[in-house]
């Protein structure tokens, strides 16, 4: 791509505050884009071949959407956790291993989504964020779900496609999760904290293609308190 169609997009961006360049082969992020630090909302550069976010990442101190989905990237910059006011962050489909130390400084984050990296369990970073809505963690490689997902904030949290074969019954004390999924993974009926069913705020359970079949988990103690959070939830929607 021409230094002259880069010209142009920043040229757009600085008008809309929005800067788009998805599926052009890029490999690094446009170093070019810091001139529009103080301009830029959203900054989309998917579907490229981009293996490195440089520390420059965070002068885009006014950013409120990053998405670098189906990248090569590999790990995150530190200063990438200095976007105060960043509420949207789309990585699916990367060779991420785990999140920088400091990721639970990034406050306003609401949505998450991490699906296709190489996690091998929930980061514990997650458990800081007061504002987060939806995490997405499917596709990964994570193995168990740790005792700090208790302090998640999420409403929803998909954990499908993973290698999961245990979960804290801490799960049962998020205080805002509606919506848990953990299809296709690896559990056995023993390892469901029954408390998910009796005792939490969960009213979307979905546990299709695990090792136990559905019809077990009706005949589990808690069952019909689940249903019944399931049906309010329903007719809240219908």
């Amino acid at each position: 791509m021409g230094n002259s169609a880069l010209k142009a997009h920043l040229e757009t961006a600085q008008k809309t505050g929005v800067f788009q360049l998805t599926g052009k082969g890029l490999t690094e992020f446009p170093e070019d884009l810091q001139k529009l630090a103080s301009n830029l909302r959203t900054i989309d550069l998917s579907n490229n071949k981009i293996e490195l976010l440089p520390p420059l990442i965070g002068k885009f101190s006014f950013l409120k959407s990053l998405a670098l989905n189906n990248n090569k990237l590999t790990a995150l910059p530190e200063d990438l956790c200095k976007l105060k006011k960043l509420e949207t962050l789309h990585l699916n489909g990367n060779h991420l291993r785990q999140l920088p130390a400091a990721f639970g400084q990034l406050s306003a984050l609401k949505t998450l989504s991490l699906s296709g990296n190489q996690l091998r369990t929930v980061p514990t970073q997650l458990s800081g964020l007061r504002h987060l809505d939806v995490v997405d963690l499917s596709k990964n490689q994570i193995q168990n779900v740790p005792d700090t997902v208790g302090e998640l904030q999420a409403i929803e949290l998909n954990l499908n496609q993973n290698q999961i074969s245990q979960i804290s019954v801490q799960i049962s004390h998020c205080p805002r999760l509606k919506v848990l999924r953990l299809e296709e993974n690896c559990l056995e009926l023993s390892m469901l904290p029954q408390s998910i069913l009796s005792d939490s705020q969960i009213s979307l359970l979905a546990v299709e293609g695990n090792l136990f079949e559905i019809k077990k988990l009706r005949e589990l103690e808690g069952y019909d308190k689940y249903m019944e959070r399931f049906t309010a939830t329903k007719k809240k929607f219908a």
